[in-house]
């Protein structure tokens, strides 16, 4: 995805979002010492959603309107998220 397209501007020196998570995957797999990968994709979610949902929180100063709208998803969503994170 383009950053452009989601609004997201880095400099040249910043390690894009895409290459931060490909290093984390690459790290989580080499490091798994013969456990075998198991529901990767809720894993890693689960790992990302609260610290997104916290930034852009107080990004938008709690505003879940304005929230959602940043998000893309509906303010009923939003507060779906929010209450199984415990931050409502």
């Amino acid at each position: 995805m383009d950053n452009d397209k989601v609004g997201l501007h880095s400099d040249a020196n910043a390690v894009s979002l895409r290459e931060n998570v490909t290093e984390v995957m690459r790290h989580y797999f080499a490091n798994l010492k013969g456990e075998e990968p198991q529901n990767v994709y809720d894993f890693f979610m689960d790992e990302i959603e609260e610290p997104l949902l916290s930034v852009v929180l107080k990004y938008t100063r709690n505003n879940q309107s304005e929230a959602a709208r940043l998000l893309g998803v509906s303010r009923g969503t939003l507060r779906t998220k929010l209450k199984r994170f415990g931050m409502l």
